[in-house]
């Protein structure tokens, strides 16, 4: 299988995360597509990888592509026939589900239309069209979405429940995003402050590249 990945940003994290979570790293080949040089907008990728032009995109050996993380971290996890992150039971699939769009839409896709739109973004090479207002709006409702997870996080030990599912990856996703754009937790939300400091001693977790590159930019 090949996943074509930026390895630093916080929708490739999420697969990574996934792949670390089912120890399936050494069954990927990681293919390196340029977000700040426009490489996922070219025609070639959008007609012959992914028609969104997004990252991350799973190819596998027989040339299906797979975009969209949910629909990559469904078919990583039921390989082995064992879902320990989309769920097993109806019910649980359902919640994780639920939460999963529910960090996307709530957290990070609202950060990404913050970035994309309230700053820089990647760059005038890239970014075609910019609507400042609706950027900052999208910031809002990103803040809204941590006050959000935090009440949830003060009642459970998981986004979705009792279990760490692909519904705390979409979350740390947006924490990655968050502090890429320098949007910090608010100060009062301290269960999912405490909850992302638990996810980040998780080996899966941890080692990202992603983290690495915070560090660089905040030395």
């Amino acid at each position: 299988m090949k996943v074509y990945d930026f390895p630093t940003g916080p929708y490739p994290t999420r697969v990574r995360i996934a792949l670390a979570e089912k120890s399936l790293q050494s069954r990927v080949e990681f293919v390196m597509v340029d977000l700040y040089k426009g490489e996922h907008k070219t025609p070639e990728f959008i007609a012959g990888k992914n028609y969104s032009g997004t990252l991350p995109v799973l190819e596998l050996d027989d040339g299906t592509c797979i975009a969209e993380c949910t629909a990559i971290t469904e078919y990583l996890d039921a390989l082995d026939g064992d879902p320990i992150l989309t769920g097993r039971t109806p019910r649980e699939k359902g919640v994780i589900h639920m939460m999963n769009k529910r960090a996307e839409l709530e957290l990070l896709d609202a950060i990404s239309l913050y970035f994309h739109h309230g700053t820089p973004g990647l760059g005038p090479n890239v970014e075609s069209y910019q609507n400042a207002e609706w950027g900052l709006r999208q910031r809002d409702k990103a803040l809204l979405g941590m006050h959000y997870f935090d009440s949830v996080l003060k009642q459970r030990p998981f986004v979705a429940g009792e279990t760490f599912s692909m519904a705390d990856i979409a979350v740390i996703g947006g924490l990655i995003f968050a502090a890429i754009v320098k949007l910090p937790v608010p100060g009062e939300c301290g269960a999912l402050q405490a909850w992302y400091a638990r996810m980040l001693q998780r080996q899966s977790v941890k080692n990202q590249p992603a983290f690495a590159a915070l560090s660089t930019v905040s030395a």
